[in-house]
């Protein structure tokens, strides 16, 4: 079974995730390297928003566990985090380290739960070591190789394409499925689950390799660029019998380009606004809220924003319906990874430029 990277048999999977590594030790005494939050962006983040500090690695206390970072995840919703505003989730603080998904490994225990080598999920953050009660810890099957993919398509990017698509976009063979950043770690997902259930799927990516990736390899019907100045022309001609769902990743020329296309009841499950993240101020142009609100009513539309925290109950089917997926070789997944935790930053600028390909993923030890 091709899975990009690496090849591997599925045979079963009871938890959100996967595998064992050979740790890497590292000459010299230990340290603990992380990276905080040392300024608030304003607009675009800068490698100057980040600080990187090296401090002795912690000592775990009683009915604690020490973990070490094997790989991290970097997401776009790591922006919001960095804002002094109020989200649906608290902000980092100023000197604080960034959050984030981690693959790590229990190096110290005591806590009867956890062994010495077991490798969990947690979310560690940005450094090398963190200290856990194991509450907040899902132990790995070691069958599954390899333990990222915990951080992606069998972790939070894929569930969140699983609910977002099948539970808000509902689906139906014969329909015009479209979504935004279709080569990214949740749209790839979307569009693949799409084509499981039917549907004819359209994609919206930026240069012309991811386009072509998306035909060719994860087997959208179309793709069109966002760089293209004829983009909703484009769409439209892909979409001759419009559009029945629309997964939103993006937001920006993207969605003013299907929002015409949209079916009476189209489904429009929004999971992110990427192209807005880093915006100071509303974008200039005219305000077609007026438009969007007639569009609702008259097409009987349903627009949904979702959280992916609060489909935890999803997970068991998820898990099965994924690792069948899997096994069979009906779902593609491609990773970016990044060695060192230093590089972190620059990573994750990448992803408001388009950079990456897949699923981001910094292996850090």
């Amino acid at each position: 079974m091709d899975l990009n990277r690496r090849n591997f048999t599925l045979a079963s999977l009871t938890a959100l995730s996967a595998l064992a590594l050979n740790p890497v030790q590292a000459a010299g005494p230990p340290v603990n390297r992380r990276i905080v939050l040392a300024a608030r962006p304003v607009g675009m983040p800068t490698k100057d928003d980040f600080k990187l500090e090296t401090l002795p690695v912690p000592v775990p206390q009683d009915g604690q566990v020490l973990l070490q970072t094997r790989f991290l995840s970097l997401d776009p919703y790591m922006r919001g985090r960095m804002n002094a505003g109020k989200s649906y989730a608290d902000r980092v603080e100023l000197g604080d380290v960034m959050v984030g998904g981690t693959v790590s490994q229990v190096t110290r225990s005591n806590n009867a739960a956890f062994e010495v080598g077991d490798l969990v999920t947690a979310y560690a953050g940005w450094q090398d070591y963190a200290l856990s009660d194991g509450s907040d810890l899902t132990k790995l099957d070691p069958r599954i190789v390899p333990s990222s993919y915990a951080l992606g398509v069998l972790g939070m990017p894929g569930l969140t394409a699983y609910v977002g698509l099948l539970d808000i976009g509902q689906p139906k063979p014969g329909d015009t499925v479209v979504l935004a950043a279709a080569t990214g770690a949740v749209g790839s997902v979307v569009g693949q689950i799409a084509k499981l259930k039917g549907c004819r799927v359209v994609g919206i990516a930026g240069a012309k390799e991811k386009c072509a990736y998306a035909v060719d390899v994860l087997g959208y019907d179309a793709c069109v660029s966002h760089y293209d100045d004829d983009l909703a022309a484009q769409l439209a001609t892909a979409c001759p019998d419009g559009v029945d769902v629309y997964f939103e990743n993006v937001g920006g020329s993207s969605w003013e380009a299907v929002m015409p296309l949209l079916n009476n009841f189209a489904r429009v499950p929004i999971c992110g606004l990427i192209s807005q993240y880093n915006l100071t101020e509303l974008p200039s142009g005219p305000d077609r809220m007026s438009l969007l609100q007639g569009l609702i009513l008259q097409r009987s539309l349903k627009m949904q924003g979702f959280i992916v925290s609060n489909y935890r109950d999803r997970i068991p089917a998820f898990i099965g319906d994924m690792s069948n997926w899997l096994a069979a070789g009906k779902i593609k997944y491609r990773e970016d990874i990044v060695d060192g935790l230093e590089n972190a930053p620059q990573a994750f600028l990448g992803l408001f430029s388009g950079q990456n390909f897949g699923k981001l993923v910094v292996k850090v030890s």
